[in-house]
C-alpha cells in the first residue's frame, strides 16, 4: 500500500471528535501537499474541525504566492514536494513575517533540521494528531527575524 493510500485511509477514518477535540478558534489555513488526494482529505478534515482552508497548493512556488495572497494564520506543509521542498517554501514565506506552521512527512524523522519553532507530524496521521500539532504550532513563538528553518 502506498504512503498516500495509508494517509488517505487514516484521515477518512471516523474519530470521536467530542472527546478528543477542544473547541479551537477557527483559523485560515494554507495546505501545501503534492498528493492531491491527501491534500483534499486534509482540507476536508480541517474544515470539519471548523477551520477555513484558504488554499491547497501542490508546489512550492504556488504555496509562496498563496501565502502572500491569503495571509494564513497557519500552514500545514509537506516536507517533500515532488520537484521542490516544502521547507524551502516555508523559508521563503517566513521572510515576510512569522506564520505558525506544521510540517508533515511520510519519511523517517532523522536528519531533518527544520528550525526550533517547527512542528513535525508523521504520516499517516489522524484528526487528533492534526489538532495536537496545530495547538503546538500556535503556541510556538518565533525565535528571530524571519525564523526560517535551516536547510541541510
Amino acid at each position: 500500500m502506498t504512503a498516500a493510500a495509508i494517509v488517505a485511509r487514516a484521515l477518512a477514518r471516523p474519530w470521536p471528535r467530542v472527546q478528543e477535540v477542544k473547541q479551537m478558534k477557527p483559523l485560515r489555513i494554507l495546505v501545501v501537499e503534492d498528493d492531491v488526494v491527501i491534500g483534499g482529505l486534509l482540507a476536508e478534515t480541517l474544515e470539519d474541525l471548523g477551520h477555513v482552508v484558504c488554499a491547497v497548493e501542490t508546489n512550492a512556488a504556488n504555496a509562496v504566492a498563496a501565502a502572500a495572497r491569503h495571509h494564513p494564520d497557519l500552514m500545514i506543509v509537506d516536507v517533500g514536494l515532488g520537484e521542490g521542498s516544502g521547507v524551502a517554501a516555508v523559508r521563503e514565506i517566513l521572510r515576510d513575517g512569522f506564520v505558525p506552521h506544521v510540517f508533515a512527512t511520510g519519511d523517517t524523522l532523522r536528519d531533518l533540521s527544520l528550525g526550533p519553532e517547527a512542528v513535525l507530524i508523521q504520516k499517516p496521521f489522524r484528526g487528533p494528531d492534526i489538532v495536537q500539532a496545530i495547538e503546538r504550532a500556535l503556541a510556538t513563538k518565533p525565535t528571530g527575524a524571519g525564523s526560517a528553518p535551516e536547510l541541510r
